[in-house]
């Protein structure tokens, strides 16, 4: 039985978090009405706050004792998620960034980055201690908020 390394997990939530601050920035930038600014801004500091949780969450753990069938299966089965659904090496984003030109492109993306957030934290939940679950689900829930924020802004602009 091998066990899967939570700096591996942490890495990726880590990612996911910078690629929201850096997105929801751009965000910011290319907003033409002054409640539009506000929210990516908004969202942009709670992607700071969540990247911190994480790194306070996953400081002090080495591997989790999540059973696997052979060496590095599910290692190998969630950097595959990784790889197929979120999305994280500069060409794709730079690819999928060219395309939001403006609020309602914005919108859209960022509505799908949130959904595969919460689907990615409800993945690793499995791989952390009982101990983390709850300030994990903290996150989920702050990401299910961003969620609504963002389909409620994109309802007032359609």
């Amino acid at each position: 039985m091998g066990v899967f390394s939570a700096s591996d997990i942490m890495e990726v939530a880590i990612r996911i978090e910078e690629n929201g601050v850096n997105f929801y920035k751009f965000a910011e930038q290319i907003a033409k009405k002054e409640d539009e600014k506000k929210l990516f801004a908004q969202l942009a500091q709670a992607e700071v706050a969540h990247k911190k949780t994480f790194e306070k969450l996953f400081a002090g753990m080495e591997k989790s004792n999540m059973p696997e069938s052979y060496e590095g299966e599910f290692g190998a089965y969630l950097r595959s998620y990784v790889d197929n659904n979120l999305i994280f090496t500069k060409e794709i984003m730079d690819k999928q960034l060219a395309k939001v030109t403006d609020t309602m492109s914005a919108l859209e993306f960022a509505i799908q980055r949130e959904l595969d957030s919460i689907l990615y934290y409800h993945e690793i939940k499995k791989l952390v201690p009982a101990a983390q679950h709850d300030a994990l689900e903290k996150i989920i829930e702050e990401e299910r908020k961003h969620f609504q924020s963002l389909t409620n802004m994109k309802k007032c602009l359609a």
